[in-house]
Protein backbone atom coordinates (compact mmCIF):
# COMPACT_ATOMS: atom_id res chain seq x y z
CA UNK A 1 0.00 0.00 0.00
CA UNK A 2 1.38 3.70 -0.89
CA UNK A 3 1.90 5.98 2.10
CA UNK A 4 -0.66 8.23 0.81
CA UNK A 5 -3.21 5.71 0.76
CA UNK A 6 -1.93 4.46 4.50
CA UNK A 7 -3.00 7.60 5.88
CA UNK A 8 -5.93 8.04 3.48
CA UNK A 9 -7.10 4.93 5.49
CA UNK A 10 -5.72 6.24 8.99
CA UNK A 11 -8.38 9.41 8.16
CA UNK A 12 -11.20 7.80 6.70
CA UNK A 13 -11.58 5.61 10.44
CA UNK A 14 -10.39 8.77 12.07
CA UNK A 15 -13.78 10.57 10.04
CA UNK A 16 -15.95 7.11 11.40
CA UNK A 17 -14.91 7.92 14.94
CA UNK A 18 -12.53 4.70 14.62
CA UNK A 19 -10.17 6.05 16.68
CA UNK A 20 -8.23 2.79 17.73
CA UNK A 21 -8.33 1.48 14.39
CA UNK A 22 -7.19 4.92 13.09
CA UNK A 23 -4.01 4.75 15.81
CA UNK A 24 -3.10 1.46 14.77
CA UNK A 25 -2.74 2.52 11.08
CA UNK A 26 -1.02 5.45 12.09
CA UNK A 27 1.64 3.73 14.07
CA UNK A 28 2.15 1.48 10.89
CA UNK A 29 2.18 3.79 8.84
CA UNK A 30 5.20 5.92 11.41
CA UNK A 31 7.31 3.19 10.72
CA UNK A 32 7.60 4.47 7.10
CA UNK A 33 7.52 8.26 7.73
CA UNK A 34 8.20 8.88 11.08
CA UNK A 35 7.71 12.56 10.66
CA UNK A 36 4.85 13.85 8.09
CA UNK A 37 3.37 16.56 10.19
CA UNK A 38 0.28 15.60 8.22
CA UNK A 39 -0.15 12.65 9.90
CA UNK A 40 0.96 13.99 13.53
CA UNK A 41 -1.69 16.34 13.02
CA UNK A 42 -4.27 14.12 12.85
CA UNK A 43 -2.97 11.68 15.67
CA UNK A 44 -3.64 15.16 17.43
CA UNK A 45 -7.45 15.26 16.07
CA UNK A 46 -7.71 12.06 17.62
CA UNK A 47 -6.19 12.63 21.20
CA UNK A 48 -8.35 15.52 21.16
CA UNK A 49 -12.10 13.93 19.79
CA UNK A 50 -10.46 11.11 22.98
CA UNK A 51 -10.15 14.69 25.44
CA UNK A 52 -6.91 13.62 25.79
CA UNK A 53 -5.79 16.92 25.72
CA UNK A 54 -1.94 17.12 27.22
CA UNK A 55 -1.32 13.66 24.44
CA UNK A 56 -3.02 16.32 22.10
CA UNK A 57 -1.16 18.83 23.35
CA UNK A 58 2.79 16.94 22.83
CA UNK A 59 1.81 15.57 19.33
CA UNK A 60 1.05 19.82 18.22
CA UNK A 61 4.46 20.60 19.62
CA UNK A 62 5.98 17.57 17.69
CA UNK A 63 4.11 19.24 15.00
CA UNK A 64 5.58 22.58 15.11
CA UNK A 65 8.88 20.94 15.38
CA UNK A 66 8.79 19.62 12.08
CA UNK A 67 6.48 21.62 9.91
CA UNK A 68 7.37 24.22 6.73
CA UNK A 69 5.28 27.15 8.38
CA UNK A 70 6.16 28.74 4.67
CA UNK A 71 5.23 25.98 2.94
CA UNK A 72 2.39 25.06 5.02
CA UNK A 73 0.36 28.08 6.14
CA UNK A 74 -3.32 26.12 6.29
CA UNK A 75 -1.97 23.16 8.36
CA UNK A 76 0.00 25.43 10.63
CA UNK A 77 -3.32 27.55 11.35
CA UNK A 78 -5.48 24.81 11.82
CA UNK A 79 -2.43 23.37 14.26
CA UNK A 80 -2.58 26.72 16.31
CA UNK A 81 -6.42 26.98 16.64
CA UNK A 82 -6.56 22.81 17.79
CA UNK A 83 -3.72 23.88 20.72
CA UNK A 84 -5.62 27.31 21.38
CA UNK A 85 -8.74 24.84 22.11
CA UNK A 86 -6.62 22.54 24.16
CA UNK A 87 -4.65 24.85 25.98
CA UNK A 88 -7.81 26.73 27.22
CA UNK A 89 -9.61 22.71 28.17
CA UNK A 90 -6.64 22.49 30.86
CA UNK A 91 -7.26 26.24 32.14
CA UNK A 92 -4.26 28.23 30.45
CA UNK A 93 -6.25 30.68 28.76
CA UNK A 94 -3.89 33.40 28.13
CA UNK A 95 -1.75 31.42 25.58
CA UNK A 96 -4.32 29.91 24.15
CA UNK A 97 -5.61 33.85 23.21
CA UNK A 98 -1.71 34.04 21.47
CA UNK A 99 -2.60 30.61 19.57
CA UNK A 100 -5.66 31.60 17.81
CA UNK A 101 -4.47 35.22 17.20
CA UNK A 102 -1.01 32.92 15.45
CA UNK A 103 -4.00 30.95 13.44
CA UNK A 104 -5.69 33.73 12.27
CA UNK A 105 -2.53 35.57 11.35
CA UNK A 106 -1.80 32.38 8.85
CA UNK A 107 -5.51 31.66 7.53
CA UNK A 108 -6.15 33.69 4.20
CA UNK A 109 -10.29 32.77 4.30
CA UNK A 110 -11.88 35.76 5.77
CA UNK A 111 -14.65 33.41 7.48
CA UNK A 112 -11.52 31.36 8.84
CA UNK A 113 -9.91 34.69 10.29
CA UNK A 114 -13.23 35.81 12.28
CA UNK A 115 -13.90 32.95 13.70
CA UNK A 116 -10.06 32.53 15.09
CA UNK A 117 -10.21 36.08 15.86
CA UNK A 118 -13.58 35.37 17.97
CA UNK A 119 -11.80 32.45 19.43
CA UNK A 120 -9.31 34.68 21.05
CA UNK A 121 -11.65 37.58 21.74
CA UNK A 122 -13.71 34.21 23.56
CA UNK A 123 -10.48 32.91 25.78
CA UNK A 124 -9.56 36.19 26.58
CA UNK A 125 -12.92 36.32 29.14
CA UNK A 126 -11.79 34.11 31.14
CA UNK A 127 -7.79 35.50 31.65
CA UNK A 128 -8.18 37.29 35.23
CA UNK A 129 -5.71 40.38 34.06
CA UNK A 130 -6.97 41.03 30.14
CA UNK A 131 -7.00 44.49 30.49
CA UNK A 132 -9.59 47.05 28.41
CA UNK A 133 -7.04 48.21 25.74
CA UNK A 134 -6.19 44.91 24.93
CA UNK A 135 -9.93 43.62 24.53
CA UNK A 136 -9.85 46.81 22.31
CA UNK A 137 -7.10 45.43 20.37
CA UNK A 138 -8.78 42.54 19.73
CA UNK A 139 -11.65 43.94 18.52
CA UNK A 140 -10.09 46.53 16.53
CA UNK A 141 -8.70 43.27 14.76
CA UNK A 142 -11.84 41.68 14.20
CA UNK A 143 -12.83 44.99 12.68
CA UNK A 144 -10.09 45.39 10.55
CA UNK A 145 -11.12 41.35 8.83
CA UNK A 146 -14.51 43.37 8.07
CA UNK A 147 -13.26 46.36 6.70
CA UNK A 148 -14.47 45.70 2.69
CA UNK A 149 -18.12 45.14 3.42
CA UNK A 150 -20.60 48.05 2.70
CA UNK A 151 -23.62 48.01 5.09
CA UNK A 152 -26.63 48.55 4.19
CA UNK A 153 -28.54 52.10 4.49
CA UNK A 154 -30.39 52.86 6.93
CA UNK A 155 -34.46 52.56 6.35
CA UNK A 156 -37.15 53.76 8.30
CA UNK A 157 -40.32 50.74 7.84
CA UNK A 158 -43.94 51.78 8.73
CA UNK A 159 -44.79 48.13 9.61
CA UNK A 160 -47.78 47.70 11.45
CA UNK A 161 -45.75 45.40 13.95
CA UNK A 162 -42.00 45.95 14.53
CA UNK A 163 -40.30 42.97 13.33
CA UNK A 164 -37.64 41.67 15.39
CA UNK A 165 -35.24 39.26 14.51
CA UNK A 166 -32.86 37.25 16.68
CA UNK A 167 -30.06 35.46 14.85
CA UNK A 168 -28.23 32.29 17.23
CA UNK A 169 -26.72 29.16 16.38
CA UNK A 170 -28.34 27.58 19.24
CA UNK A 171 -32.01 27.31 18.95
CA UNK A 172 -31.80 24.34 21.36
CA UNK A 173 -31.17 22.85 24.30
CA UNK A 174 -28.34 24.91 24.83
CA UNK A 175 -27.38 27.25 28.10
CA UNK A 176 -28.33 30.59 26.12
CA UNK A 177 -32.02 29.45 25.87
CA UNK A 178 -32.42 28.65 29.25
CA UNK A 179 -32.00 32.84 28.85
CA UNK A 180 -33.21 34.16 25.91
CA UNK A 181 -36.19 31.56 24.76
CA UNK A 182 -38.75 34.25 26.68
CA UNK A 183 -38.42 36.91 24.29
CA UNK A 184 -39.36 34.61 21.49
CA UNK A 185 -42.21 32.26 23.68
CA UNK A 186 -43.65 35.19 25.71
CA UNK A 187 -43.55 38.11 23.24
CA UNK A 188 -46.59 40.44 22.37
CA UNK A 189 -47.53 39.04 19.32
CA UNK A 190 -49.95 42.18 18.87
CA UNK A 191 -46.61 44.25 18.53
CA UNK A 192 -44.17 41.98 17.61
CA UNK A 193 -43.79 40.17 14.59
CA UNK A 194 -41.01 37.45 15.69
CA UNK A 195 -38.15 36.21 13.06
CA UNK A 196 -35.58 33.42 13.80
CA UNK A 197 -32.09 33.04 11.59
CA UNK A 198 -30.57 30.06 13.00
CA UNK A 199 -26.88 28.95 11.63
CA UNK A 200 -27.43 25.54 13.96
CA UNK A 201 -27.74 22.34 12.57
CA UNK A 202 -28.59 20.04 15.35
CA UNK A 203 -32.65 20.37 16.31
CA UNK A 204 -34.72 19.41 19.46
CA UNK A 205 -37.87 20.07 21.20
CA UNK A 206 -36.52 23.00 22.31
CA UNK A 207 -36.26 24.33 18.44
CA UNK A 208 -39.46 23.05 17.84
CA UNK A 209 -40.98 25.11 20.71
CA UNK A 210 -39.20 28.39 19.07
CA UNK A 211 -40.38 27.62 15.80
CA UNK A 212 -43.98 27.36 16.75
CA UNK A 213 -43.86 31.02 18.48
CA UNK A 214 -42.12 32.98 15.63
CA UNK A 215 -43.89 34.14 12.97
CA UNK A 216 -40.77 33.31 10.69
CA UNK A 217 -38.45 30.78 11.14
CA UNK A 218 -35.23 30.80 8.69
CA UNK A 219 -32.46 28.22 8.21
CA UNK A 220 -29.27 30.44 7.29
CA UNK A 221 -26.63 27.72 8.24
CA UNK A 222 -25.95 26.74 4.43
CA UNK A 223 -25.85 30.55 3.47
CA UNK A 224 -22.75 32.74 2.99
CA UNK A 225 -22.59 35.81 5.32
CA UNK A 226 -23.74 38.40 2.64
CA UNK A 227 -26.53 36.11 1.89
CA UNK A 228 -27.63 35.55 5.15
CA UNK A 229 -27.70 39.61 5.63
CA UNK A 230 -29.64 39.81 1.89
CA UNK A 231 -32.18 37.73 3.40
CA UNK A 232 -32.31 39.44 6.64
CA UNK A 233 -32.77 42.87 4.29
CA UNK A 234 -35.19 41.09 2.75
CA UNK A 235 -37.12 40.39 5.61
CA UNK A 236 -37.17 44.02 6.22
CA UNK A 237 -36.10 43.38 10.26
CA UNK A 238 -36.43 46.60 12.33
CA UNK A 239 -33.91 45.60 14.81
CA UNK A 240 -31.64 42.53 15.02
CA UNK A 241 -31.10 40.99 18.23
CA UNK A 242 -27.35 39.02 18.17
CA UNK A 243 -27.67 35.86 20.36
CA UNK A 244 -24.12 34.89 19.79
CA UNK A 245 -21.63 37.40 20.36
CA UNK A 246 -18.50 35.87 20.30
CA UNK A 247 -18.98 32.43 21.52
CA UNK A 248 -18.91 28.78 18.98
CA UNK A 249 -21.02 28.85 15.67
CA UNK A 250 -21.30 32.80 15.70
CA UNK A 251 -22.59 34.99 12.67
CA UNK A 252 -21.55 38.02 13.91
CA UNK A 253 -20.11 39.04 10.24
CA UNK A 254 -23.44 39.36 9.11
CA UNK A 255 -24.17 42.38 12.00
CA UNK A 256 -21.24 44.19 9.72
CA UNK A 257 -23.73 44.02 6.89
CA UNK A 258 -26.20 45.82 9.33
CA UNK A 259 -29.55 44.70 7.49
CA UNK A 260 -31.61 45.49 10.40
CA UNK A 261 -31.73 49.50 11.30
CA UNK A 262 -31.18 49.11 14.98
CA UNK A 263 -29.11 45.95 15.95
CA UNK A 264 -28.31 44.98 19.29
CA UNK A 265 -26.36 41.93 21.28
CA UNK A 266 -26.31 40.37 24.17
CA UNK A 267 -27.32 37.20 26.35
CA UNK A 268 -25.33 34.81 24.82
CA UNK A 269 -22.15 36.22 25.68
CA UNK A 270 -21.00 38.33 28.59
CA UNK A 271 -18.62 40.58 26.61
CA UNK A 272 -18.61 43.30 23.72
CA UNK A 273 -18.84 42.13 19.87
CA UNK A 274 -16.30 45.18 19.58
CA UNK A 275 -18.53 46.11 16.37
CA UNK A 276 -19.42 49.41 15.63
CA UNK A 277 -22.07 48.14 13.52
CA UNK A 278 -24.00 47.26 16.92
CA UNK A 279 -25.72 49.97 18.72
CA UNK A 280 -26.92 48.47 21.95
CA UNK A 281 -24.95 45.86 24.21
CA UNK A 282 -27.72 44.41 26.86
CA UNK A 283 -27.22 44.95 30.35
CA UNK A 284 -28.37 45.60 33.41
CA UNK A 285 -28.26 47.94 36.53
CA UNK A 286 -26.29 45.86 38.57
CA UNK A 287 -23.68 44.25 36.12
CA UNK A 288 -23.15 47.98 34.30
CA UNK A 289 -23.09 49.74 37.56
CA UNK A 290 -20.00 51.53 37.06
CA UNK A 291 -21.14 52.82 33.32
CA UNK A 292 -18.12 54.51 32.50
CA UNK A 293 -15.75 52.01 33.38
CA UNK A 294 -17.69 49.27 31.95
CA UNK A 295 -18.06 51.52 28.62
CA UNK A 296 -14.00 51.51 28.27
CA UNK A 297 -14.90 47.37 27.79
CA UNK A 298 -17.21 47.98 25.15
CA UNK A 299 -18.03 49.53 21.78
CA UNK A 300 -22.03 49.14 22.03
CA UNK A 301 -24.00 51.98 24.40
CA UNK A 302 -25.02 49.89 26.89
CA UNK A 303 -28.77 49.03 27.73
CA UNK A 304 -29.81 48.74 31.23
CA UNK A 305 -32.52 47.08 32.40
CA UNK A 306 -34.13 47.68 35.71
CA UNK A 307 -33.31 44.02 37.41
CA UNK A 308 -31.77 41.33 35.25
CA UNK A 309 -30.49 41.97 31.52
CA UNK A 310 -31.48 37.82 31.29
CA UNK A 311 -34.70 35.81 32.44
CA UNK A 312 -34.26 32.15 33.28
CA UNK A 313 -36.42 29.63 32.27
CA UNK A 314 -35.50 26.17 32.79
CA UNK A 315 -35.97 24.11 29.55
CA UNK A 316 -34.65 20.64 31.47
CA UNK A 317 -36.81 18.74 33.98
CA UNK A 318 -35.31 20.24 36.74
CA UNK A 319 -35.13 17.65 39.59
CA UNK A 320 -36.59 18.07 43.07
CA UNK A 321 -33.88 19.29 45.59
CA UNK A 322 -33.61 17.24 48.51
CA UNK A 323 -32.38 18.07 52.39
CA UNK A 324 -28.79 20.06 52.36
CA UNK A 325 -26.05 17.11 52.83
CA UNK A 326 -24.89 19.10 55.96
CA UNK A 327 -27.90 18.22 57.51
CA UNK A 328 -26.31 14.12 58.03
CA UNK A 329 -23.07 15.10 57.31
CA UNK A 330 -20.54 16.40 60.16
CA UNK A 331 -18.79 18.67 57.15
CA UNK A 332 -19.75 21.10 54.68
CA UNK A 333 -19.44 20.32 50.78
CA UNK A 334 -18.64 22.91 48.38
CA UNK A 335 -18.72 22.42 44.61
CA UNK A 336 -18.08 23.90 41.54
CA UNK A 337 -19.69 22.79 38.00
CA UNK A 338 -18.57 25.43 35.98
CA UNK A 339 -16.30 24.79 32.70
CA UNK A 340 -12.74 24.09 33.97
CA UNK A 341 -11.71 26.43 31.56
CA UNK A 342 -12.58 29.11 33.69
CA UNK A 343 -11.18 27.61 37.00
CA UNK A 344 -7.90 30.13 37.43
CA UNK A 345 -5.33 29.73 40.07
CA UNK A 346 -6.13 32.62 42.10
CA UNK A 347 -9.81 31.04 42.23
CA UNK A 348 -7.82 27.58 43.17
CA UNK A 349 -5.86 29.62 46.05
CA UNK A 350 -9.22 31.29 47.43
CA UNK A 351 -10.78 27.45 47.22
CA UNK A 352 -7.74 26.14 49.21
CA UNK A 353 -7.99 28.91 52.16
CA UNK A 354 -11.89 28.19 52.26
CA UNK A 355 -11.00 24.74 52.59
CA UNK A 356 -8.43 25.17 55.23
CA UNK A 357 -11.03 27.73 57.34
CA UNK A 358 -13.81 25.28 57.27
CA UNK A 359 -13.00 21.98 59.21
CA UNK A 360 -13.37 18.47 57.27
CA UNK A 361 -15.23 20.40 54.09
CA UNK A 362 -14.48 18.62 51.26
CA UNK A 363 -14.70 20.34 47.48
CA UNK A 364 -16.27 18.29 44.33
CA UNK A 365 -15.26 19.78 41.32
CA UNK A 366 -17.72 18.09 37.95
CA UNK A 367 -16.66 18.33 34.06
CA UNK A 368 -15.50 16.51 31.02
CA UNK A 369 -11.80 17.05 31.54
CA UNK A 370 -12.16 14.65 34.35
CA UNK A 371 -13.69 11.70 31.91
CA UNK A 372 -10.01 10.72 31.15
CA UNK A 373 -7.58 9.88 34.10
CA UNK A 374 -4.85 11.63 31.48
CA UNK A 375 -6.71 15.14 32.31
CA UNK A 376 -7.53 13.94 36.38
CA UNK A 377 -4.02 13.63 36.83
CA UNK A 378 -3.08 16.76 35.33
CA UNK A 379 -5.58 18.60 37.67
CA UNK A 380 -4.49 16.81 40.18
CA UNK A 381 -0.85 17.70 39.96
CA UNK A 382 -1.92 21.38 39.44
CA UNK A 383 -4.05 21.32 42.86
CA UNK A 384 -0.66 19.39 44.63
CA UNK A 385 1.68 22.55 42.93
CA UNK A 386 -1.18 25.01 44.83
CA UNK A 387 -0.93 22.48 48.17
CA UNK A 388 -4.21 21.52 48.82
CA UNK A 389 -5.15 19.02 49.75
CA UNK A 390 -6.22 16.19 47.22
CA UNK A 391 -7.93 13.79 49.95
CA UNK A 392 -10.37 17.04 49.58
CA UNK A 393 -11.33 17.31 46.67
CA UNK A 394 -13.41 14.76 44.44
CA UNK A 395 -12.98 15.51 40.82
CA UNK A 396 -16.01 13.94 38.72
CA UNK A 397 -16.61 13.77 34.63
CA UNK A 398 -19.97 14.26 32.60
CA UNK A 399 -22.52 12.58 32.88
CA UNK A 400 -26.13 13.23 31.96
CA UNK A 401 -27.55 13.69 36.21
CA UNK A 402 -25.40 15.90 36.89
CA UNK A 403 -28.64 18.40 37.87
CA UNK A 404 -29.07 15.09 40.60
CA UNK A 405 -25.81 16.01 41.89
CA UNK A 406 -26.36 19.48 43.31
CA UNK A 407 -28.34 17.22 46.15
CA UNK A 408 -24.56 16.48 46.91
CA UNK A 409 -23.56 19.91 47.54
CA UNK A 410 -23.90 22.67 50.64
CA UNK A 411 -22.66 25.64 48.84
CA UNK A 412 -21.58 26.18 45.15
CA UNK A 413 -18.47 28.65 44.30
CA UNK A 414 -18.75 30.62 41.40
CA UNK A 415 -15.38 31.14 39.22
CA UNK A 416 -13.94 34.09 38.13
CA UNK A 417 -13.33 36.53 36.06
CA UNK A 418 -16.11 34.53 34.14
CA UNK A 419 -19.44 33.92 36.37
CA UNK A 420 -21.03 30.75 36.06
CA UNK A 421 -24.46 32.06 33.88
CA UNK A 422 -26.57 28.54 33.74
CA UNK A 423 -24.36 26.79 35.99
CA UNK A 424 -25.45 29.60 38.73
CA UNK A 425 -28.85 29.85 37.93
CA UNK A 426 -29.21 25.94 38.14
CA UNK A 427 -27.40 25.59 41.73
CA UNK A 428 -29.88 27.92 43.27
CA UNK A 429 -32.96 26.38 41.32
CA UNK A 430 -31.77 23.18 43.38
CA UNK A 431 -31.33 25.12 46.72
CA UNK A 432 -27.72 25.79 46.95
CA UNK A 433 -26.76 29.09 47.57
CA UNK A 434 -23.52 30.56 45.62
CA UNK A 435 -20.80 32.30 46.13
CA UNK A 436 -19.94 34.92 43.78
CA UNK A 437 -16.97 37.47 42.85
CA UNK A 438 -17.35 40.58 40.89
CA UNK A 439 -15.17 42.89 39.23
CA UNK A 440 -15.14 45.69 36.90
CA UNK A 441 -15.20 43.59 33.58
CA UNK A 442 -19.34 42.97 32.64
CA UNK A 443 -18.15 39.48 32.39
CA UNK A 444 -17.33 39.56 36.30
CA UNK A 445 -20.59 40.63 37.38
CA UNK A 446 -23.27 38.56 36.00
CA UNK A 447 -23.34 36.58 38.95
CA UNK A 448 -23.68 39.62 41.41
CA UNK A 449 -26.57 40.47 39.35
CA UNK A 450 -28.39 36.69 39.42
CA UNK A 451 -27.75 37.02 43.11
CA UNK A 452 -28.74 40.52 43.52
CA UNK A 453 -32.25 40.12 41.90
CA UNK A 454 -33.05 36.87 44.14
CA UNK A 455 -31.88 39.09 47.60
CA UNK A 456 -28.96 36.77 48.07
CA UNK A 457 -26.78 40.10 47.31
CA UNK A 458 -24.65 39.23 50.38
CA UNK A 459 -23.33 36.11 48.79
CA UNK A 460 -21.60 38.41 46.54
CA UNK A 461 -18.01 39.06 47.07
CA UNK A 462 -16.16 42.55 45.56
CA UNK A 463 -12.74 41.01 46.11
CA UNK A 464 -10.95 37.70 47.36
CA UNK A 465 -10.97 38.20 50.79
CA UNK A 466 -14.29 39.14 50.92
CA UNK A 467 -14.98 35.88 48.79
CA UNK A 468 -13.20 33.58 51.57
CA UNK A 469 -14.61 35.65 54.16
CA UNK A 470 -18.53 35.52 52.75
CA UNK A 471 -18.20 31.29 52.18
CA UNK A 472 -16.40 30.77 55.94
CA UNK A 473 -19.31 32.67 57.28
CA UNK A 474 -22.17 30.63 55.48
CA UNK A 475 -20.20 27.16 55.82
CA UNK A 476 -20.54 28.26 59.75
CA UNK A 477 -24.61 28.46 59.67
CA UNK A 478 -25.79 25.08 58.89
CA UNK A 479 -29.64 26.50 59.37
CA UNK A 480 -29.77 29.05 56.83
CA UNK A 481 -28.05 26.74 54.49
CA UNK A 482 -30.98 24.46 55.43
CA UNK A 483 -33.31 27.33 55.08
CA UNK A 484 -32.37 27.94 51.58
CA UNK A 485 -32.20 24.41 50.20
CA UNK A 486 -35.78 24.49 51.33
CA UNK A 487 -36.87 28.17 49.80
CA UNK A 488 -34.35 29.17 47.24
CA UNK A 489 -36.64 27.54 44.36
CA UNK A 490 -39.56 29.38 45.14
CA UNK A 491 -37.28 32.38 46.14
CA UNK A 492 -36.17 32.31 42.28
CA UNK A 493 -39.89 31.98 40.84
CA UNK A 494 -41.02 35.15 42.82
CA UNK A 495 -37.81 37.40 41.57
CA UNK A 496 -37.54 39.70 38.70
CA UNK A 497 -34.98 36.92 37.37
CA UNK A 498 -38.21 35.07 36.65
CA UNK A 499 -40.28 37.52 35.97
CA UNK A 500 -40.68 36.63 32.06
CA UNK A 501 -43.58 38.74 31.52
CA UNK A 502 -41.91 42.12 33.44
CA UNK A 503 -38.92 41.17 31.51
CA UNK A 504 -39.68 40.83 27.97
CA UNK A 505 -42.36 44.13 28.65
CA UNK A 506 -39.57 46.10 29.56
CA UNK A 507 -37.24 45.03 27.04
CA UNK A 508 -39.85 45.75 24.45
CA UNK A 509 -40.67 49.20 25.32
CA UNK A 510 -36.68 49.90 24.89
CA UNK A 511 -37.46 48.21 21.05
CA UNK A 512 -40.04 50.56 20.34
CA UNK A 513 -38.11 53.41 21.69
CA UNK A 514 -35.19 52.83 19.75
CA UNK A 515 -36.40 52.45 16.67
CA UNK A 516 -38.45 55.75 16.92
Amino acid sequence: MEVLEIYAAALAEYRNKNYEKALEILEEFKKIVPNWAKAILLEAYIRRDQKLYLSEINLLKKFFEVIDIAQERFLTADAYSVLGSALRNLGQSKAAVNCFLNSARLEKNPTAICTEISNAIFAASDVEDFTAEEFQNLYAEYRKNLADIQPYEKISYNHKKLRVGYLSADFKEHPVMSFARSLIVNANKNLFDIYCYSAGKNFDAVTEQIKNSAKIWRDISDLSDFDAAKLIRADEIDILFDLSGHTNGNRLPIMAYRPANVQISGIGFMNSTGLNCVDYFLSDEICAENFSAMQNYFSENMVCMTHSHFCYTPIKKMPAPKIAPCTSNDFITFGCFNNFSKITDSMLRAWKKILDAVPNSKLILKHKIFDTAECKNFVIERLKNLEIDIARVEMRGFSADYLEQYNEIDIALDTFPYNGGLTTCEALFMGVPVISLYGERHGTRFGYSILKNIGLEKFAASNFEEYIQRAMELADDKELIKILRKNLRDSMKNSPLMNAKEYVQELEEFYLAAVQ
